[in-house]
């Protein structure tokens, strides 16, 4: 029993010998200190705007150079290409979640020394990477889905158009279209249209006072107005 415990006990000043640091301690130092203000900047954006926060990503991608590190440097490109993605498309709630996942990661007092820090490097790279791709994918299927709208839409008030002008005017198919308008619009967040639109079927209501030139001019104008919005979306 006693040479075992013997051995063990040369051994354990092996094991608890510090592991020599990949990094220098200065850079690890200003590195959880730029992460610690990126968090702070990221945790009050909600007052200050995401725009706030790109500057602590710059910092922390200096920091990324001077290391040297690849799996580093993904990292942080990663983060920036989510607050590209957020200030292009708004605070998505899958950018969010990866952003502030990889700030707590990061938030480890072993800094760039953690055991892991490779590991969790390559995954979050990975991961904010693909939720950044993800979400331009989204926004340019959004645009076609704009456009396509604006141009139904459009087909619809000329519709309208016609059936203002018909003798006496069409107050069914007034009422009809601007409802199918103002539903396609709140689907896809269009609310401005949306509004838009329910005025202008508020203005029909049920058809009694369409045969007033006054009433038909109101309405006019408004179908005017609708074609406008609808053109600035189609660009």
């Amino acid at each position: 029993m006693a040479p075992t415990l013997n051995a063990t006990a040369s051994i354990l000043p092996l094991l608890a010998k510090t592991r020599q640091a990949r990094f220098d301690p200065q850079l690890n130092q200003r590195w959880q200190a730029t992460v610690r203000q990126l968090s702070s900047d990221w945790s009050v954006r909600h007052q200050t705007g995401e725009v706030t926060v790109r500057p602590g990503v710059f910092a922390l991608y200096q920091l990324a150079l001077e290391s040297g590190d690849g799996d580093c440097l993904r990292l942080v490109e990663g983060l920036a290409s989510v607050i590209d993605r957020i200030e292009d498309v708004g605070p998505s709630p899958r950018l969010v979640a990866a952003f502030s996942a990889c700030l707590e990661s990061l938030g480890d007092p072993r800094g760039l020394e953690h055991k892991a820090f490779s590991e969790r490097s390559q995954h979050f790279a990975e991961r904010l990477s693909a939720v950044a791709a993800e979400s331009q994918e989204t926004a340019a299927r959004s645009s076609v889905i704009d456009r396509l709208f604006a141009g139904d839409s459009e087909d619809k008030v000329t519709q309208m158009r016609d059936a203002l002008a018909a003798l006496p005017p069409d107050a069914f198919a007034l009422k009809t279209l601007s409802a199918q308008i103002a539903l396609e619009a709140e689907q896809i967040g269009m609310y401005g249209i949306m509004h838009l639109a329910r005025q202008l079927n508020r203005a029909v209501g049920d058809g009694a006072h369409l045969e007033l030139s006054s009433v038909r001019t109101g309405i006019s104008r408004q179908l005017d107005q609708l074609s406008a919005s609808l053109a600035a979306v189609d660009g």
